[in-house]
């Protein structure tokens, strides 16, 4: 659908345009991690599994067992870099529960091996070339995160509990990315893009102190699974109907959601301040007991 762009110095615009700051759009932003790389790993088994398919029985199954090994190593691949973005993207994060790029570096091995087993039976061969895959593929991807991150001093179990919140809140805003683009408004896919950025903030925010996970529980849940059913509602309308007023009341619905997120993740952030500064003059009155001189900067 073609849309007609403007801007400051556009010979058509407003004033009210013109004043109007615009958001910047890739704030937030990330890039895929599943990159041009991992997706081309997919293309060794189906070249493997067609070329063996004229080899004879032996030939074919050792070939297809190969191929199998390969895409599914591929496709742990893919999940081992999702899950490692995830995880840099959090000051709190536990390692990946099952170690998905280690798996696919391995299965990478396995299936080359098999591969040069069919056309070289032996054991010297085999190994090497497998070796030397399994090699590759870790220094071209690395290895999954080996230990938590941020995790000191904090209680797993409400650690526990607040991934789980987070997990919910965040298949939420995916049903909302999802259901507004099949309004075909680009302009408000936009807008539920830079309300998802304002969500997380207040996500991490919560990850980073799980205390603040029973002043936010609604924010997590029920907010958002009211956003995501308007959303739902509105593209359903939208693309029927094209009624402006409904783009109106949603585009405003999201920016009051927009305010009050930004609002709850300011106020924990002033409360996690407030308890800092109570825990350094704590510290201080214990050491001025002890007879440690505590030199306080002057205002």
């Amino acid at each position: 659908m073609a849309q007609r762009y403007g801007g400051k110095y556009s010979p058509n615009n407003t004033p009210e345009t013109a004043n109007t700051p615009t958001p910047k759009g890739f704030k937030g932003a990330t890039v895929d991690p599943v990159g041009a790389r991992s997706n081309v790993l997919f293309v060794p088994p189906i070249v493997l599994a067609f070329t063996s398919i004229n080899e004879g029985a032996v030939g074919m199954a050792l070939g297809l067992v190969g191929a199998g090994a390969l895409l599914l190593g591929a496709w742990l691949l893919r999940g081992g870099l999702t899950a490692e973005a995830a995880y840099n993207a959090r000051k709190v994060a536990r390692r990946p529960a099952f170690p998905r790029k280690i798996s696919a570096a391995v299965l990478a091995g396995v299936g080359v091996a098999i591969a040069a087993f069919a056309n070289e039976p032996g054991v010297l061969a085999p190994a090497i070339f497998g070796i030397a895959a399994t090699a590759l593929h870790i220094g071209a991807f690395g290895i999954d995160p080996m230990r938590d991150k941020g995790m000191e001093g904090i209680d797993t179990f409400q650690q526990d509990r607040v991934a789980r919140a987070v997990d919910e809140a965040e298949r939420h805003l995916m049903a909302m990315r999802n259901a507004v683009k099949r309004s075909g408004d680009r302009k408000m896919i936009s807008r539920v893009e830079r309300f998802e950025v304002t969500a997380r903030d207040l996500f991490r925010t919560v990850e980073e102190d799980p205390r603040d996970l029973t002043g936010a529980r609604k924010y997590l849940g029920v907010y958002l699974m009211g956003a995501r059913d308007a959303t739902v509602k509105f593209a359903d309308v939208y693309a029927r109907t094209q009624d402006p007023k409904a783009r109106a009341d949603y585009e405003a619905l999201l920016d009051d959601l927009e305010q009050n997120f930004a609002a709850r993740t300011r106020k924990m952030l002033l409360d996690d301040r407030s308890d800092l500064t109570v825990e350094i003059e704590v510290l201080r009155d214990r050491l001025q007991r002890e007879g440690v001189r505590v030199e306080r900067d002057s205002d």
